[in-house]
């Protein structure tokens, strides 16, 4: 997949373009099913299928209180995107100046540098000044610029709608079970391996410590079974969630122990995948009782995966 950070010209270097519009946090369900559509269109129509978002949600540019606790990484939204077919990935920066487009500045840019064929979004997307673009807009607009418009309706999972709305309310009262559901696969947080301090390592248990940035989403303070991918390898694991009570570190933070696995990693990229919960978070009176805690952590998590 290319990935463009610049609007530039891309009329005459791609045939018939099927552009799928959205800021897809989290890539759930129901922007797979956005997503898919375009990449099905561009098949049959022998044109390629593309993603036009931004490198940050609207919102922190036009009202930043109250942008949304992003679900995903940048990375890991382009994982997605490429594992779902798509071949071009335009994404910019929203800008202050990008926000006083008008819907229909914002089609004849379209228009203008990729020409596409078809634009697919969701029923709920919105363009343009004030969010005055939607898709009734694009349906009606569509033949003076060029394209069809398809808007795909909502994805329900039992009767209730898939959002990335609903799915940041699941991962904030820790319902991992249904945010995993509404997201089609497990809740994944992409992190650079930070130095801590090093005493899992002399409990036995060394970790890969991950700061929780936050801009994004996570669960509440508990030990959880993970999959973790290091090197393009998966690994299972065990993560750490919280304050770390005993020791009395002053930032929340996540830190992983991988299981059978211990190369040095700081400053490498991994990805953590939230699996079960094993159990909410504790002060121990002891390091001997935190050292048994670990042992049956790590017996739960290697019984939980063998089943």
């Amino acid at each position: 997949m290319e990935i463009i950070k610049k609007i530039s010209a891309l009329t005459q270097k791609y045939p018939r373009p099927v552009v799928a519009l959205g800021m897809f946090d989290g890539v759930h369900l129901g922007h797979a099913e956005v997503i898919g559509r375009a990449v099905e269109i561009a098949k049959k129509i022998d044109g390629t299928a593309m993603v036009f978002t931004f490198s940050n949600h609207p919102l922190t540019i036009l009202d930043e209180k109250s942008a949304p606790l992003m679900i995903g990484s940048r990375s890991l939204r382009r994982e997605i995107f490429s594992e779902l077919g798509i071949k071009i990935l335009i994404e910019i920066p929203f800008t202050k100046e990008f926000s006083k487009k008008t819907p229909e500045e914002f089609l004849d840019l379209l228009r203008e540098k990729i020409s596409p064929a078809y634009i697919v979004t969701g029923p709920n997307y919105t363009f343009g000044r004030f969010g005055k673009g939607n898709g009734r807009v694009l349906i009606r607009e569509g033949e003076n610029y060029g394209f069809k418009a398809e808007i795909c309706p909502a994805v329900t999972v039992e009767k209730k709608i898939v959002s990335s709305t609903k799915i940041r309310a699941l991962i904030a009262e820790g319902n991992l079970a249904a945010a995993n559901e509404l997201l089609g696969r497990n809740f994944t947080y992409v992190s650079e391996v930070v130095h801590g301090d090093k005493r899992g390592r002399k409990l036995g248990f060394p970790t890969a410590n991950l700061e929780i940035a936050d801009n994004r989403a996570m669960l509440p303070n508990g030990a959880y079974i993970v999959l973790v991918k290091v090197r393009g390898k998966i690994f299972s694991g065990i993560a750490n969630i919280g304050d770390n009570p005993t020791f009395k570190v002053a930032k929340r933070r996540l830190e992983i122990f991988i299981d059978d696995f211990n190369a040095e990693i700081y400053g490498e990229e991994i990805s953590v995948s939230f699996i079960e919960k094993l159990r909410d978070e504790k002060t121990f009176s002891s390091v001997d009782e935190l050292k048994k805690q670990l042992r049956d952590d790590l017996s739960a998590m290697r019984n939980f995966l063998r089943v």
